[in-house]
């Protein structure tokens, strides 16, 4: 779980009931401020080259504020690390957050160059303040063939590539009197820098996301950060291509769990509408977890009802595993110097992901899906997690130091972010129930654990204005004691947050 569920919310001065303090500069989750201001000045000069022939330039943004309160768990290994060793193990405070995201667009000649950036400044419950900044996006892109460039703009959109309106976009220019049919390299669109691609059809789980590889069911909504890449793509009324080229020139090596994004790789996508179902063709190669296929479907059964699908099957896997160490003591049990969960590459699996959406005249929304993650921790795992988890303390009564013990126990929560899509179980059920009247949202969503009967209820509100919005949530853990998710560090949350655009 992220120690920060926005991600990234500006401020030079961030106050507290009890006072203010000043917000320090300095680097923060793996970004550099001086890194940010640096290419800050570099797009500004490219737009600013640009100026006298840039046709439509666009320039916004919002602002956002938010707080997000958490409430630390009483069970799990942390909690025990923490009863034997106060603040052995740093739990994750309540924050406050002030946000500043800006986005430019502009066209020079017959290239489009989009960059969005993010300041943000956060100061801790009880701690000091930070600031960071990031670039989310930074794209130039544009057609090799000049008549099909009217339609370029449809498939830049961020995140998404070409999609069902685009194609019948381009349709509709492309059968103009006069215009000619491009073929081969002279239809295809091009795409060149750090740019968000999110692929497949599922909301809370996408096995085929291949290229973006977001986590999904964040607590509060953030602005993702794309990826390194070369794209090309080609697109006609029912049909789309896509090729990628992701994290080019980057290592192979995985460094931490948290890098399994940034492995060079190569993925494609072809799209077919065929009536009212959309079908997908998705292949990848890292050069690192080596190959994958998927395919998904996204069928229209009538003017309510949404069904969806899609499954991938991948030759290798990041994630975490213990590290077999010869020992006396019982499996399982015994003190270890190092933590005992290592970066690994597992071996062949399956994610598979069915669902619908039903949606009644008064906007009433039903989503239900239920998915399987072959590359999360078995049942048989988790069982040896726990019974690790009660073994430890027992060393203690024979003499091993607090401080031994509740290392091992604060190790134990490395399993929480074993599976790099994000998934603690491989059998989960998520449904999530909205309501859509004028400006109001109201949501209800809980995600189910078969495997153990754990739960995560979330409930949110959302208004919004033409410039203004706000919102909040709840989320709260629950089942069994033995329940992973009631393991967890954080049991409650909850946020409130307001936007403005500009």
């Amino acid at each position: 779980m992220s120690a920060d569920p926005l991600r990234g919310p500006l401020s030079v001065l961030l106050c507290s009931p009890s006072g203010c303090a000043a917000v320090r500069i300095e680097p923060a989750l793996g970004r550099s401020p001086r890194k940010f201001l640096v290419f800050t000045a570099v797009a500004g000069a490219l737009f600013s080259a640009g100026a006298v022939q840039a046709q439509n330039i666009d320039i916004s943004g919002h602002l956002r504020s938010a707080w997000v309160g958490k409430q630390a768990g009483q069970l799990g290994p942390l909690a025990q690390a923490n009863a034997l060793v106060p603040g052995m193990v740093a739990t994750e405070p309540s924050a406050a957050t002030l946000q500043a995201e800006w986005r430019a667009a502009a066209k020079v000649g017959q290239v489009a160059l989009n960059a969005t950036a993010t300041l943000q400044g956060q100061r801790p419950e009880g701690g000091p303040g930070h600031t960071t900044g990031w670039v989310n996006e930074a794209v130039a892109s544009g057609s090799f063939d000049t008549v099909h460039r009217a339609t370029a703009g449809g498939a830049q959109r961020s995140g998404q590539g070409a999609q069902p309106q685009d194609l019948q976009q381009a349709a509709q220019l492309t059968q103009q009197p006069g215009q000619s049919q491009a073929t081969g390299l002279s239809s295809w669109q091009w795409s060149v820098g750090k740019k968000v691609v999110s692929w497949d059809v599922g909301y809370a789980f996408r096995p085929n996301d291949v290229v973006q590889q977001e986590v999904r069911r964040g607590l509060a909504p953030v602005t993702l950060t794309g990826r390194p890449l070369l794209m090309l793509e080609q697109f006609d009324a029912d049909t789309a291509w896509s090729l990628v080229w992701v994290n080019p020139g980057r290592s192979k090596a995985l460094t931490g769990i948290g890098q399994s994004g940034g492995e060079p790789a190569l993925a494609a996508r072809v799209y077919r509408r065929a009536g009212d179902a959309d079908w997908h063709g998705f292949a990848r190669w890292g050069r690192r977890t080596g190959g994958s296929v998927g395919a998904a479907v996204s069928w229209v059964a009538s003017d309510a009802l949404e069904l969806h699908a899609s499954a991938r099957h991948f030759a290798h896997v990041d994630a975490l595993a213990v590290a077999d160490t010869a020992s006396a003591a019982p499996p399982g049990t015994a003190l270890r110097t190092s933590n005992p969960w290592q970066t690994a590459l597992n071996g062949a699996g399956q994610q598979v992901l069915v669902g619908g959406t039903w949606t009644n005249e008064s906007q009433l929304s039903l989503l239900a899906e239920a998915w399987y993650d072959g590359a999360a921790l078995s049942k048989t795992q988790w069982k040896q997690w726990a019974a690790r988890n009660q073994g430890l303390p027992a060393w203690r009564t024979l003499g091993a130091p607090a401080g031994a013990v509740a290392g091992n126990l604060a190790w134990q929560g490395s399993a929480f972010s074993a599976a790099t899509t994000g998934s603690l179980h491989r059998q989960n059920l998520y449904a999530r129930l909205s309501w859509t009247h004028e400006a109001w949202q109201p949501a209800l969503d809980v995600l189910y654990h078969p495997a153990d009967g754990g739960r995560m209820v979330t409930a949110s509100l959302v208004w919004q204005g033409d410039r203004v919005k706000l919102e909040g949530g709840v989320r709260v853990n629950g089942g069994p004691a033995s329940a992973v998710v009631r393991q967890l560090p954080v049991q409650k949350q909850a946020y409130v947050m307001g936007t403005w655009a500009f």
